[in-house]
């Protein structure tokens, strides 16, 4: 992957996400193909912080029934970033 604007797709923003950014941790949903080093790269070309780790999961596909009618929830990978004790992302 060349282009490291598309890694970081956006910040995933929860309520569980946003509990843990008291904590120097940040949640972001990333490309499916990225790799660890990939989405270190583009963190820190975006928001000029160095991650002491990232952690990447990847949340699978799961079936839905809503209102009578079946259909897929699509899945996604996410990331996330730890920061040193008192680094702050302001612009999320």
């Amino acid at each position: 992957m060349k282009d490291l604007n598309r890694v970081l797709i956006r910040p995933r923003v929860t309520e569980k996400a946003t509990l843990v950014t008291e904590n120097s941790v940040y949640t972001f949903v990333i490309d499916p193909k990225a790799t660890v080093y990939q989405v270190k790269k583009a963190f820190v070309d975006r928001y000029k912080f160095v991650p002491v780790k990232i952690n990447t999961v990847t949340i699978p596909a799961k079936k839905v029934f809503v209102r009578g009618k079946s259909g897929m929830k699509s899945g996604y990978k996410k990331a996330y970033v730890y920061l040193k004790k008192g680094d702050k992302i302001e612009n999320l």
